[in-house]
């Protein structure tokens, strides 16, 4: 369970926070003070406890030793002073007193033992000025006292944490990473692909090793950049590269940081960060996920004091006061610029965008030749290979791909790591691990097949649609079964045309099941929520319908053009239903032209599936083989695309 503590709101400034922090410091304090007079009370009950049940030897009277003594009863007397500790012959002890400035033997003659009695008895004399006898005779009282001391002690540096605590509270929680330590340092060699954006920051490093020949000119380097990608694209690892590269000091920080229960309290984070940068300086600032304070303000969310915006204002502030000379770089990571305040991006500040795009094919091979320098790999290893058959992925991707590759080889005892062991990996990085419990029935199994099939026939047969890599109904991640699509090559742009055969080969699940049983099931729910967002972003983003004409209406993330509310759409209810017909039209439309190819073809879709129940799993070259035996010749390419 999670619990969210509300913001202090309503004009509290720092002062009050201070007071609200004094007052928490303050109920700390005395339950700190309760909980040790607790314990203090019972070990003292303990201490008594045992004192009072200690077995203690009675005193008796010199006459009564001097008695036992003439009887043969005692076999020891300790002289420690004037005390006596007797021993008797059943090993039982009694202590006593003899006269002063006597011998023990002068005192008990004197109550009428005889000699001869006395020398059978072992008498040990004891000096009662040795340190021991001190320790022993004060330490029932030294403990105590020394225990008070400590208790004491510990209260003071309980206040003297809590009121640091309160001082310290408005300063900044970066994380620091010096240019000496070499166990955490970055460069450009460690960070494969992004040549242009590294082109663009080696200006920055530049600046920060020789800022002489920028200032003499009159050049001013920019006060930030910002890095902009998809998650995974190197946005903090190239930013440690760029602190890397010129050896300065690394500030890191993620914007959610700043934020905290107390309004004004990020502002003040913020104003000690850049303190500490300028100290420092040169030196790089980064913000990550900046998105998280940075956002349009005036959205009516929070109110003029909320904390966020003050947050924002207060960077906004501390970018505008860099002087010329301040040789302090404010970097920042984002995956949304979509929603930052224009004031961030305007000259001055942000001005210096670094755009990181998923790796190409040679920039893939690169990031996995990196990925695989500590691992030790097999002859057969093709890296290229792996490169092209991850289209897409992003450079923590290619990570993961290339750990899951080596986790699967220690899981069987072997040293290396096998290309087998990579090809298994990329699957189960894109769709999770195998479900080998995941038993089906016999008409599951082959309602699965048969859907994987009317995915693979239709991609085979259309002629924009990527060639088939391989067909399997064993169940991996959330899907019960997976066809995967290879693009013949990699592209940037995609074509209106590939669009409809892509939503044409996504419902040929669904028209599989429909024309073979009959009859439909929650298969397909996947399957047709991709097609759908698909349509809508034709008709929406990339202006590929006819009847709405070249009009975008949303932005790349789903949002709304210049949407200034979450109820507001940006356009009227009836052009609401136009996009509405024109996303239906294109989905019946597919649907009818996937029931076509389907029905044309329906003795190939009978074979695959027969297949597909036979052996569960069809790669590529066995696959072609049931094309070619059924008068279809199969395309060639290179890469992975899914369709579950």
């Amino acid at each position: 369970m999670e619990i969210k503590m509300p913001k202090m709101k309503g004009g509290k400034d720092e002062k009050g926070n201070k007071k609200e922090l004094k007052k928490m410091t303050t109920i700390q304090l005395v339950s700190n003070i309760a909980t040790a007079l607790l314990i203090f009370l019972l070990l003292t009950s303990l201490y008594s406890y045992i004192s009072e049940r200690a077995k203690k030897p009675a005193n008796i009277p010199v006459s009564e030793a001097a008695q036992l003594v003439q009887d043969g009863k005692v076999k020891k007397i300790s002289v420690v002073g004037e005390e006596l500790k007797i021993t008797l012959t059943d090993d039982t002890e009694r202590t006593s007193k003899k006269e002063k400035e006597s011998a023990v033997s002068e005192t008990l003659s004197r109550y009428g033992v005889t000699s001869e009695k006395l020398s059978k008895v072992e008498v040990s004399i004891s000096d009662d000025r040795g340190v021991s006898f001190w320790l022993l005779n004060i330490l029932p009282f030294l403990i105590p006292v020394l225990f008070i001391v400590f208790f004491f002690w510990f209260l003071s540096r309980q206040v003297k944490g809590a009121g640091m605590q309160a001082f310290t509270f408005g300063q900044s929680k970066a994380r620091v990473i010096d240019p000496l330590d070499l166990n955490q340092k970055v460069t450009f060699k460690d960070v494969a692909g992004v040549k242009e954006a590294k082109e663009e920051l080696r200006e920055i490093v530049d600046f920060l090793k020789n800022p002489k020949k920028f200032l003499d000119i009159g050049a001013r380097i920019p006060k930030g950049v910002l890095l902009m990608g998809a998650p995974g694209t190197g946005k903090t690892l190239l930013a440690r590269a760029v602190a890397g590269e010129a050896a300065v000091p690394f500030f890191y920080l993620s914007g959610s940081e700043f934020v905290e229960m107390f309004v004004g309290v990020g502002a003040s984070r913020v104003r000690d960060l850049f303190m500490m940068a300028k100290k420092a300086a040169p030196a790089i600032v980064f913000v990550d996920e900046i998105d998280a304070v940075g956002r349009v303000r005036g959205t009516g969310v929070g109110g003029g004091n909320d904390e966020r915006e003050q947050t924002l204002n207060q960077i906004l502030v501390e970018m505008d006061g860099f002087e010329p000379t301040e040789k302090v770089i404010v970097m920042a990571a984002t995956n949304r610029p979509d929603v930052l305040d224009p004031a961030l991006l305007r000259p001055g500040r942000f001005d210096r965008r670094v755009i990181l795009d998923l790796p190409d094919r040679d920039e893939r091979e690169e990031i996995l030749k990196i990925h695989s320098l500590k691992k030790p790999l097999t002859e057969d290893v093709n890296l290229r290979v792996i490169a092209e058959r991850t289209p897409g992925f992003s450079g923590a991707d290619l990570f993961s791909l290339m750990n899951e590759g080596a986790i699967l080889a220690a899981r069987e005892i072997r040293k290396k790591v096998s290309q087998y062991d990579l090809i298994r990996s990329i699957e189960k990085v894109m769709m999770g691990p195998e479900r080998k419990s995941h038993l089906l029935s016999i008409k599951e199994k082959e309602i699965t097949a048969y859907h994987e099939a009317g995915h693979a026939l239709l991609a085979s047969v259309l002629p924009y649609a990527d060639p088939v890599h391989k067909v399997s109904i064993v169940a991996r991640g959330r899907a019960g079964g997976y066809t995967l699509k290879l693009p013949i090559e990699e592209r940037k742009l995609q074509s209106k045309k590939e669009f409809l055969d892509d939503i044409v080969v996504s419902l040929g699940g669904y028209v599989a099941e429909e024309t073979v049983f009959g009859d439909l099931t929650t298969g397909p729910s996947n399957d047709l929520q991709v097609a759908t967002a698909l349509a809508r972003d034709m008709v929406t983003k990339y202006g590929m319908s006819e009847k709405m004409g070249p009009v975008a209406l949303e932005g790349s993330g789903g949002r709304v053009l210049f949407g200034t509310g979450v109820s507001d759409h940006g356009y009227s209810e009836v052009v609401s239903a136009k996009i509405d017909e024109e996303v239906s039209k294109i989905m019946n439309d597919s649907m009818k032209k996937a029931q076509a190819e389907i029905k044309t073809h329906r003795k190939i879709l009978d074979a695959i599936a027969k297949e597909l129940v036979s052996v569960e799993t069809i790669e590529r070259e066995e696959f072609e083989k049931i094309l070619v035996a059924n008068g279809i010749m199969p395309k060639k390419g290179e890469g992975i695309d899914i369709v579950s």
